[in-house]
C-alpha cells in the first residue's frame, strides 16, 4: 500500500471509532498520559486541519496558530468529519506525495508526512478505542506496515517526547501488540 492508501485506511479506522464514541465517554482517560478521549480527538482534529494548508507549502509560522484550542466545539464528531475529510483529499491531492511539507521539525516529502500522520491516527484510533471499550483491533496490513516504517522512526519519536517507553512484551507477541509496545502502550 501506498502513504495515500495507508492514510486514508487509518483515518477511516480512527473515524469508525470516534462515532463509537458515547455521550458519557468524552471524559474517560486514554493511555496517552493527561488526555482524555476528547483530547485525543482534538489532537486529530489538529493534526488534520493542519494537514490541507501544509501541503500547500505554508509553513507553521504562515498557519500560526489558528488550529490551538479547542476545536471540537459542540460536535465533536461533525468536526472530526469536516476535519479528516479535507486531510484526506489534500495528501490524495495529485503531486501531494512529491510536495516538501515544511514541520516544525524540518522539511520533509509529503509521502513522509503522510507516513507520520498515518500512524498518528492508527495508533490514537486503539486509544480511543481502548478508553471507550471499543474495538481495540487493528487492521492487520496497516499494522504490518506501520511496524515496517516505525522501526526506522522509532528512535527518532522517543528522542522527540512524542511517544512513551516501549513496553516489554513476551517472546511470540502478535504484530500489533509489538507495534503498540513501540509506541508506549500495554495491548
Amino acid at each position: 500500500m501506498d502513504a495515500v492508501e495507508l492514510h486514508r485506511r487509518a483515518c477511516a479506522l480512527a473515524g469508525a471509532r470516534i462515532h463509537a464514541v458515547g455521550a458519557a465517554q468524552w471524559g474517560l482517560a486514554t493511555a496517552c498520559e493527561g488526555w482524555d478521549v476528547r483530547a485525543v480527538v482534538n489532537h486529530l482534529v489538529g493534526e488534520d486541519r493542519w494537514t490541507p494548508p501544509l501541503f500547500q507549502g505554508l509553513t507553521v509560522e504562515e498557519v500560526g496558530d489558528r488550529f490551538e484550542g479547542d476545536l471540537l466545539g459542540e460536535d465533536p464528531v461533525a468536526a472530526w468529519d469536516e476535519a479528516v475529510a479535507e486531510a484526506v483529499a489534500a495528501v490524495g491531492a495529485d503531486g501531494a506525495m512529491e510536495r516538501t511539507v515544511h514541520l516544525s521539525f524540518g522539511d520533509f516529502s509529503g509521502e513522509d508526512y503522510a507516513l507520520q500522520l498515518f500512524a498518528d491516527h492508527l495508533i490514537h484510533g486503539w486509544d480511543i478505542a481502548r478508553a471507550s471499550g471499543g474495538d481495540e483491533r487493528l487492521d492487520a496490513d496497516l499494522v504490518s506496515a506501520c511496524l515496517g516504517w516505525f522501526a526506522g522512526m522509532e528512535q527518532n519519536y522517543r528522542d522527540a517526547g512524542a511517544v512513551g517507553d516501549r513496553v516489554d512484551v513476551p517472546a511470540g507477541a502478535d504484530a500489533q501488540t509489538r507495534l503498540l509496545a513501540m509506541f508506549g502502550r500495554v495491548a
